[in-house]
């Protein structure tokens, strides 16, 4: 028997796909809301048939929500973007969207509510994406207090942003800039770690109301994430420091340029290299707090490792594809 509905606000993206295969298999039905339901085709593959839907939602449309929310159990809003484009802003999807998805959760009397957020969401934190996770979690926060909030490090796995995009840089740069001389340190935990602490949380009586940190089993500096993707990938290249006086008139110029790319050039153009906003992000550390709770705290104790998950996807960056052989360490 099903235990309920849970909508995935934001479903159809990356996190979302792992969380609504863990949802479907610990008993819940999903419903996937989405701007676009063409981008939800494995969403769909999350269960047997009737056990997961896709509608038709977007974050900044109250009566698309109130529609994606009807007769739901519990929400959980998976909506974030790394960096802005045309009409899409940190302001309008982390901060404005988080408080219009709960306020409509409330008035539907919803209070399993789980909001993914970020470690480092910080409002004093000079990098717009971390105040605006901030100001998402108050905002939450405010409408309904029983929610979970889940601040997650670096998220990895096949579909990442992270590793994949080291990787294709490795490709064709002669050399790997090390910003901030990449003493930063991360603590990448894996999207199917993150969709187990996230049906956790709806499922847990006893999470109502808690934050939690989520972070892998290891801790690496920005130099030690170059070394594994540089190893897996069996490709030599220097690593140059560059300091964040340095970087940072780059990098904002770099995402001023990149918000104002027309959509039907995209394509061509691709993600920015880099943002003002991520250069900020890597001014601290990006590990779980001192005496935060953890994902072990929501019952996740076996967690995935970097080196056990990459170079099962990071292959294709190979000189000579998945049949290279690798050269002797």
């Amino acid at each position: 028997m099903s235990k309920g509905l849970v909508t995935l606000v934001g479903g159809s993206g990356f996190i979302g796909r792992y969380a609504a295969r863990v949802l479907v298999e610990q008993g819940w039905r999903v419903r996937v809301a989405c701007r676009n339901v063409s981008t939800a085709i494995d969403a769909r593959l999350a269960g047997p048939p009737g056990w997961v839907d896709v509608v038709q939602a977007n974050i900044r449309n109250r009566d698309s929500l109130v529609r994606a929310l009807d007769g739901a159990d519990a929400v959980v809003n998976l909506v974030g973007i790394l960096f802005e484009h045309g009409r899409q802003t940190f302001e309008g999807e982390h901060a404005e969207g988080a408080a219009l998805v709960a306020e409509v959760a409330k008035e539907k009397g919803i209070t399993r509510f789980v909001q993914i957020s970020a470690i480092g969401a910080d409002a004093g934190s000079k990098s717009p994406y971390a105040r605006t996770k901030a100001a998402a979690e108050a905002a939450v926060r405010e409408a309904i207090p029983e929610a979970v909030i889940l601040r997650p490090s670096i998220v990895f796995g096949p579909e990442d942003q992270f590793f994949n995009r080291f990787a294709n840089l490795a490709r064709f740069a002669p050399f790997m800039p090390a910003i901030g001389g990449g003493k930063t340190k991360f603590q990448p935990v894996y999207a199917g770690d993150v969709a187990e602490a996230i049906a956790a949380a709806v499922d847990r009586e006893d999470a109502a109301g808690k934050t939690y940190e989520l972070g892998g089993p290891r801790t690496y500096s920005f130099n030690e994430i170059y070394d594994l993707v540089l190893k897996t990938i069996d490709r030599k290249r220097f690593k140059i420091p560059v300091p964040f006086f340095v970087m940072r008139p780059i990098a904002y110029i770099t995402g001023a340029v990149w918000r104002f790319v027309p959509p039907f050039s995209w394509a061509f153009f691709g993600d920015p290299p880099v943002t003002g906003s991520q250069v900020e992000m890597l001014t601290a550390d990006n590990v779980v707090a001192e005496g935060a709770l953890t994902i072990k705290d929501l019952g996740v104790p076996q967690l995935e490792s970097a080196e056990a998950i990459v170079p099962g996807y990071l292959w294709r960056f190979r000189p000579y594809g998945e049949f290279h052989k690798a050269s002797e360490a």
